[in-house]
């Protein structure tokens, strides 16, 4: 069985920095035409999202997507088990991980990581993975949620360069005692094996993640994709 792998993104960065990073995330399955699935819930399941990832990917990959409304299809477990690797998207937080408790979704995606399938995902698809993260998910303002999956210890925060207001409002929460944790900047990608950060890459030169811990924030240069 394959390591536990997940690969939490800070952001999707432009058109050609997404497909730099995704292709990185099905080459971790280690097959040549992945079983790839698409989970919307965080974007209300929006359509525009379903079928761009439908066009980009179904080139190089066996593609699906899971839809939770008006309810999940039957054998959800079976099909999340099928695949080589699962892709969150962005968008409200609290309410996909709502949505995925009250049909027990949360307890068959732990099943699928310990099982080795990779999960990934950008943004509100970064943050679930931890103990806590830095959401818009309650109205316009940042703030602190502390009831990720808590599959990776600690906080996340991603958007990191692409928001003015994710580094200071990360840095004051962390000071004032939410989990120290990790950011990453849009078009960076962070590779977990296990609960082990493995390596940091990236779709750009100039993009970084970022220990964060009270009082202190250490850079972490990643590997850039394309260029070894």
């Amino acid at each position: 069985m394959a390591d536990p792998q997940i690969v939490a993104l800070g952001g999707l960065g432009e058109d050609g920095e997404a497909g730099v990073l995704i292709r990185f995330v099905l080459g971790l399955t280690g097959k040549e035409r992945p079983r790839v699935c698409l989970i919307p819930t965080a974007s209300a399941e929006r359509p525009e999202l379903i079928v761009t990832f439908y066009e980009e990917l179904s080139g190089f990959a066996e593609c699906s997507h899971l839809s939770f409304f008006p309810w999940p299809p039957e054998g959800l477990r079976e099909l999340v088990l099928s695949q080589d690797a699962l892709f969150v998207t962005g968008g409200n937080t609290a309410n996909m991980l709502a949505i995925w408790r009250a049909h027990g979704f949360d307890q068959i995606v732990r099943e699928a990581w310990e099982q080795g399938i990779v999960l990934a995902g950008s943004s509100a698809g970064m943050i679930c993975w931890f103990e806590a993260g830095v959401t818009d998910a309650f109205g316009p303002q940042l703030d602190g949620m502390r009831d990720g999956l808590g599959f990776l210890p600690g906080s996340a925060c991603p958007h990191y360069d692409g928001e003015e207001r994710r580094r200071p409002v990360y840095q004051e929460l962390v000071a004032r005692g939410f989990p120290p944790g990790i950011a990453a900047d849009d078009a960076v990608a962070l590779h977990y094996v296990g609960t082990e950060l493995h390596e940091v890459v990236a779709a750009r030169p100039d993009a970084r993640a970022y220990r964060v811990e009270p009082g202190n924030e250490t850079a972490l240069k990643p590997r850039v994709l394309g260029t070894d």
